[in-house]
């Protein structure tokens, strides 16, 4: 596997020890029908409480059942379920990042002890519920509403694009408490077989194919005062989920990128045109050596972001650089390695196409590329351009 600046020789027993349960899990569990499921649209559904076990949801956070294993760890991990595929990585990085995490740094013992273990194992699947028909980008504009009443909240409302919706037994919302003064947003854990749910699964993709991705729908959906997560008041709540997931991505879309590299390397070394493999060939070996520098550069950044998250330094500007620029990467790769596959490299047959189509969904959520370049931007000026 690449890794051209030795950076995996410096990982410690534990980070090693994960980083190959984890590529022997994809090796023997995902590789040999992912091609399938992403052609036929399906998710392995057999594989998520296999991860469960293997402690692949959340390995960062502690108790409850979780491993409480490092940042680099995690992100190892990330990177290996999305050499994979990157459906795998989401639907690992929403259990974890974006609904457990939220219950573990915000929820109330009460929440804690009945989710986190069954989340944690596997036995329930979580989804996360902030983006919107008409707010992707502005968050902050969502329509979703929660209203108090005697015991609890009524909300209303939609939430689209959702990862994991219509397999979810419950679902981290965001909504405006319109009985608060201001509005502030807030969470509420909704059992997904609640009167008034709905999670119409989105058909049709081209993107992501093998990733159960849905809508969320709540028509006077009723809901306790002990489902709102008591933790956390306004967007900080939805920000901080996405920038845990975000250290994933940032080190998910590497262990694409390589993957796509390698299957290209091997086949240019296998294919014979002209007498003899087309690995020999100066613009050949020119692909590669791009490839693999632009991989390196990648693998530095999530190395560093994890060092950082580590010793608690780790901004969200930090991570918005990383993502945007892996993201960045893992699109020119892929690209470049179907190009060396030739008319072999459409098919199902080999990792780069799929991937290459993956990571356009990749490169468009949690935050596109415009909308880390401008959080970039407001870092280093001082100016918002949102404003």
């Amino acid at each position: 596997m690449l890794d051209y600046l030795e950076l995996e020789a410096d990982l410690t027993g534990e980070e090693k020890l994960v980083r190959d349960e984890a590529r022997r899990f994809v090796e023997e569990k995902v590789k040999p029908d992912i091609g399938d499921h992403f052609e036929q649209g399906t998710f392995p559904m057999d594989l998520i409480p296999k991860m469960g076990e293997l402690g692949f949801y959340a390995p960062n956070l502690e108790g409850y059942g979780l491993p409480g294993l490092g940042e680099r760890a995690y992100g190892l991990l990330m990177q290996e379920l999305e050499a994979g595929d990157s459906g795998l990585r989401s639907m690992a990085s929403v259990q974890g990042s974006l609904v457990i995490y939220p219950i573990h740094a915000y929820g109330s013992d009460e929440q804690k002890e009945r989710w986190l273990p069954a989340l944690g194992n596997g036995e329930a699947v979580g989804c996360f519920g902030l983006t919107e028909p008409q707010h992707g980008s502005n968050p902050a504009g969502m329509e979703t509403r929660a209203e108090k009443d005697a015991d609890g909240y009524v909300l209303n409302g939609s939430k689209t694009w959702i990862t994991n919706s219509p397999i979810a037994d419950v679902a981290v919302v965001w909504a405006r408490d319109v009985s608060a003064d201001g509005s502030p947003v807030r969470g509420f854990l909704v059992e997904t077989d609640l009167d008034g749910v709905t999670t119409n699964k989105i058909e049709d993709k081209l993107s992501m194919r093998a990733s159960v991705t849905g809508e969320i729908g709540l028509d006077d959906v009723w809901v306790s005062e002990d489902d709102v997560l008591p933790g956390v008041e306004g967007m900080k709540g939805p920000l901080s989920c996405l920038t845990q997931a975000r250290f994933g991505i940032s080190w998910g879309v590497v262990g694409a990128a390589r993957d796509a590299f390698e299957d290209a390397l091997q086949y240019a070394k296998d294919r014979e045109q002209f007498g003899g493999p087309i690995a020999r060939f100066q613009l050949q070996q020119g692909k590669f050596a791009e490839m693999a520098t632009q991989i390196t550069n990648a693998q530095l950044q999530a190395h560093r972001l994890a060092e950082l998250k580590e010793r608690g330094d780790l901004r969200h500007q930090h991570v918005s650089m990383a993502k945007r620029h892996n993201v960045r990467v893992a699109r020119d790769v892929t690209r470049t390695a179907r190009e060396v596959l030739g008319g072999n490299g459409i098919t199902t047959d080999y990792s780069p196409m799929r991937h290459m189509e993956n990571i356009e969904t990749v490169y468009t959520y949690e935050g596109t590329d415009d909308i880390h370049t401008l959080v970039i931007g407001a870092d280093l000026t001082g100016i918002e351009a949102f404003e």
